[in-house]
């Protein structure tokens, strides 16, 4: 596999997670696995950690599978998978997790058009602390009504 269609694979691999974290997070997390993401929109418990960073473990191994693919079996292009998904993956967990959810203290004073959006598009889904009504969206995509 050429290098330009790894980079295509990349790529795309990298965009399509943005829908399948819209997906997973309007159908699974908070439908059939509410259980593991509720704590993350009401915490009730004293730990850095939540059951809602079991998603995150998922990925990892999806994206480890991929390589592995690649590596042992030969499956072109499970290393561009591979590094889509852990790309994505790191991109979601620093806007998510440190810009937005702040479990590190960094990135406090961002304050451009898009993190004042993406701020407010995030705390409009955690104003809704049950499973249903919570607006979905990536992390990529957000409605241009909270970009003001």
């Amino acid at each position: 596999m050429s290098i330009l269609a790894q980079i295509a694979v990349f790529l795309l691999t990298f965009t399509v997670m943005e829908g399948m974290a819209w997906f997973s997070h309007k159908y699974i997390m908070h439908g059939f696995l509410w259980s593991l993401h509720k704590d993350h929109h009401k915490k009730d418990h004293s730990s850095w950690f939540e059951r809602n960073d079991l998603f995150f473990i998922f990925y990892a191994v999806v994206s480890v599978a991929s390589v592995v693919l690649w590596g042992e079996y030969g499956f072109a292009p499970g290393l561009a998978i591979g590094l889509g998904i852990f790309a994505y993956g790191l991109a979601y967990f620093m806007v998510h997790d440190i810009f937005i959810h702040q479990r590190f203290k960094i990135w406090r004073n961002a304050n451009n058009r898009y993190a004042r959006g993406v701020r407010r598009a995030h705390k409009m889904h955690h104003k809704h602390l049950e499973k249903e009504k919570g607006e979905c969206f990536g992390m990529l995509w957000v409605p241009m009504k909270y970009f003001k």
